[in-house]
């Protein structure tokens, strides 16, 4: 298994390398203080650099591009701010996906060439109060009506809440308990009976929009549905491939962190030579170093299988945790090794550690994920409720 970038997909990092440098990294600080989303000029720029939608279908107007080419560009926007990343992200690895795999060609036409035109972004409802890592005790319901589906219930941690055009709404469709009767629809902003929360205020990924999806006798016409009742299995699915996404994201931050330590440990100095010299400073680096190229390669195996079909549930969820516990615990060592000036909104290293912290929670908390490896180890389910 090669592990390798192709020439063209070094060609296509170093140019997105440069563009977060030159264009991302002097207004990450501003995104994160202000908590807004990058401006649309910026988004515009990954459109005309193919970034967005870059793994959809060419015919519409797509990159048709492999899911590690996407991975490989939002690991270089996020190692300056997630945020940078979260267009590429959406676009590639979010639930435009289950569109792009379940959705007919009616529905392909409708949203898919505005995603990669930078015009649309889909979101995802799945999370409610009583049912986040227990999703399938989800009560939101899709009722059946004449020419279309009536939607009653809430989300709640919807990420792009209030500013996304569209919701990919996970719903319970008929009165069987359990996964059978989940499935999904589209809900567009501004559709009546929809509303939202207020925005949420996270300790990190500030800018990232998050709010209550707030569903009340809405009606969607009956092209609005994606995947059917008993479709959970599916839309799980598509997910592991958001997963990979997920995964990145920290792996970018990581990358971030070990980069700023390392450039600072060669210019600051003590006792008369840079602090790079210090072995105790070479430990801290070379762990940092370790994480971040074992958790590229545990994202990049999960990805290479997908290519094939979906993403391996177990390969995945190791990747997923290893990337989120990689960025926690680099992000800690960066802000060591640059001592007060880590603590700082000087440096980057503070905002980064507030961003970590945000990953493992979403897309799977990390228990959940480890008891899918063990379940995956031992060949057997658990069921969590007895």
């Amino acid at each position: 298994m090669d592990f390798q970038p192709s020439e063209e997909q070094l060609v296509l990092l170093r140019s997105v390398r440069d563009f977060a440098d030159r264009e991302m990294r002097p207004l990450a600080a501003t995104w994160d203080h202000e908590a807004r989303v990058p401006d649309q000029k910026v988004i515009d720029q990954l459109v005309e650099m193919g970034l967005v939608g870059m793994c959809l279908p060419e015919q519409y107007g797509g990159g048709g591009q492999e899911l590690v080419s996407a991975l490989l560009c939002i690991e270089q926007l996020a190692r300056i701010s997630p945020l940078c990343a979260s267009s590429v992200f959406e676009s590639n690895v979010g639930p435009v996906r289950v569109i792009e795999r379940f959705g007919n060609k009616e529905q392909k036409r409708r949203y898919l060439p505005a995603v990669c035109r930078g015009e649309l972004e889909i979101s995802i409802g799945m999370t409610e109060p009583e049912a986040g890592s227990a999703l399938t005790d989800l009560r939101t319901r899709a009722s059946k009506v004449d020419g279309g589906w009536r939607i009653d219930g809430r989300k709640i941690f919807c990420t792009g809440g209030g500013h996304s055009e569209a919701y990919m709404v996970y719903c319970r469709m008929n009165d069987e308990l359990g996964a059978k009767s989940i499935g999904a629809v589209i809900v567009e902003k501004g559709t009546p009976g929809f509303s939202f929360g207020k925005q949420e205020e996270f300790m990190g990924l500030r800018g990232f929009p998050s709010a209550d999806l707030v569903f009340d006798g809405c009606v969607v016409p009956d092209d609005n549905l994606i995947v059917p009742a008993g479709g959970f299995r599916s839309l799980m699915q598509c997910f592991d491939i958001e997963r990979c996404g997920n995964a990145t994201m920290a792996l970018g931050i990581s990358l971030g962190a070990l980069e700023t330590a390392t450039a600072y440990a060669l210019e600051r100095e003590t006792f008369g030579k840079p602090i790079a010299e210090r072995q105790a400073i070479q430990m801290m680096l070379a762990d940092m170093a370790i994480r971040v190229d074992a958790a590229r390669l545990l994202i990049h195996r999960a990805a290479i299988g997908a290519e094939s079909g979906f993403p391996s549930v177990k390969e995945t969820s190791m990747a997923k945790v290893f990337a989120n516990e990689t960025a926690k615990a680099v992000t800690d060592m960066a802000m060591e090794i640059l001592g007060a000036y880590g603590y700082t909104k000087e440096y980057p290293v503070e905002r980064m550690l507030r961003d970590s912290r945000g990953w493992p929670l979403a897309g799977g908390t990390l228990q959940i994920q480890k008891i899918i490896i063990a379940s995956a180890v031992l060949g057997r389910r658990f069921d969590q409720r007895k």
